[in-house]
């Protein structure tokens, strides 16, 4: 799993010398966290698009069955996948750039980050629960749209962070 915080941890010389530059070096590092919470982003987006493809057997499998009463709760939960998926891969960044209007301080980056750590592990809960065999019980697909939508409410607080409309 991608640990944002050590993003900048491998600068090559070239990077090291330019953090000589005053001024430059906290505008490189505010760079780095950008990279790093594109790539953690983007992490947790690809890790839940591979895991749907558990999601997709499991509605093959019933489809195939003739399970037809059991296929709409989990066309419900595909369905909110792909708006967590999309929404987690348009999310802005969470450091504002060089010139950019709004700033975002170290403070909130280091809530966004700690946010991003307990974002990381439900995903990881998420996508292992996806790609679980699933049966037709309805109680299932309502029990897995909850792990969706939990998902997503922990994506919500980032946006929120970043808004400055939350503490923690």
């Amino acid at each position: 799993m991608i640990d944002p915080s050590r993003h900048g941890q491998n600068k090559g010389w070239l990077e090291t010398i330019a953090n000589w530059i005053p001024g430059f070096s906290g505008y490189l590092e505010r760079e780095e966290r950008r990279e790093s919470d594109f790539l953690a982003r983007k992490w947790m987006a690809d890790r839940l698009q591979q895991a749907k493809k558990g999601l997709d057997n499991t509605l093959r499998q019933l489809a195939d069955a003739a399970q037809l009463d059991a296929l709409p709760p989990w066309e419900r939960v595909r369905s909110r996948l792909d708006g967590l998926i999309n929404k987690i891969r348009s999310a802005e960044r969470g450091y504002s750039g060089f010139f950019d209007y709004v700033k975002v301080t170290e403070d909130v980056l280091g809530q966004v980050y700690q946010a991003d750590m307990t974002l990381m592990e439900s995903v990881r809960g998420l996508a292992e629960a996806l790609e679980r065999p699933a049966s037709s019980n309805p109680q299932a697909a309502s029990e897995m749209l909850t792990h969706v939508d939990k998902v997503d409410s922990e994506f919500g607080k980032r946006a929120e962070i970043l808004r400055g409309l939350s503490s923690s």
